[in-house]
């Protein structure tokens, strides 16, 4: 139910759809009894559209998920593994094109970067179908595992999750795939806006894992906002802020995470290598 219903919520109660729905409302009650109120129903509801599509706000409320978690430094002591969350590759895409088709690709580009730097660790991706209309196979993580053979990795230090269709089910489903064990830190690669949500269900789900953030829309802690008029991007940053600061409110309020917003101050410490 909750997956169902977090499916509806991108569809139809996300910023975006909510305002073109209010828009197209309040249109239609402009040829009415409430025209006036339709009006500026309308007018408003164009107005937020125009702000999310020609001003950096998305990346205004996107900028403090992606600074939340900073990347480990470089003499950090080997982890036990690493989990690459889905969403990197378009899986269905990637299988007719026969070519890696990117999302949010760089989870899987670093994770062969990481492998080659901690040749000992195992390396987990998880992720299935997180499509709400469409079943089948998950080719996301069939097409991931042949990306990552093809960047150098060893296929037998693979091991793929496939049924998680959100990212509380790729934690907890994980979790029960590979048995995380007290004093097994892991390496939890994913995309930096996704980070916090993702490192306060790992860690409910009994992990002990150190974020490894990628794919950034910022340029990071102290730096400026970049403007751009590319609408189409700025909507999809915005969508995506909003989408994670409900996530991280509602995952907080069904008991999903243990904080409201999980920072590194919360990680138990992280030793370095010699």
């Amino acid at each position: 139910m909750f997956f169902i219903l977090s499916k509806l919520y991108e569809a139809f109660l996300s910023p975006v759809p909510l305002l073109l729905f209010l828009a197209l409302a309040g249109a239609i009650l402009s040829f009415g009894r409430a025209a006036r109120f339709g009006r500026w129903l309308a007018i408003f509801s164009a107005l937020a559209l125009i702000v999310i599509a020609l001003t950096p706000v998305g990346r205004l409320i996107v900028a403090p998920l992606e600074d939340r978690f900073p990347e480990p430094s470089a003499d950090l002591a080997p982890p036990y593994g690493l989990i690459i969350l889905g969403g990197a590759l378009k899986g269905a895409e990637s299988d007719a094109r026969r070519q890696a088709v990117f999302d949010e690709g760089e989870r899987v580009t670093e994770a062969a970067n990481l492998a080659r730097r901690y040749p000992a660790a195992r390396i987990v991706f998880t992720g299935g179908n997180g499509s709400l209309i469409s079943g089948g196979d998950n080719v996301e993580a069939q097409e991931a595992k042949k990306l990552l053979v093809d960047l150098g990795v060893d296929p037998s230090r693979v091991t793929l999750e496939q049924n998680s269709r959100n990212t509380d089910e790729n934690a907890r489903f994980t979790a029960a795939l590979v048995h995380p064990e007290p004093g097994q830190r892991w390496l939890l690669v994913t995309s930096g806006f996704h980070m916090p949500r993702s490192m306060g269900l790992f860690e409910k789900a009994g992990f002990e894992v150190v974020a490894y953030p990628v794919a950034f829309r910022t340029l990071g802690p102290g730096k400026p906002v970049i403007w751009s008029l590319d609408a189409a991007e700025n909507i999809r940053t915005f969508a995506t802020a909003a989408k994670e600061w409900v996530g991280l409110a509602i995952c907080r309020a069904t008991g999903r995470i243990d904080r409201l917003f999980p920072g590194p101050q919360d990680a138990a410490p992280v030793a370095s290598g010699a």
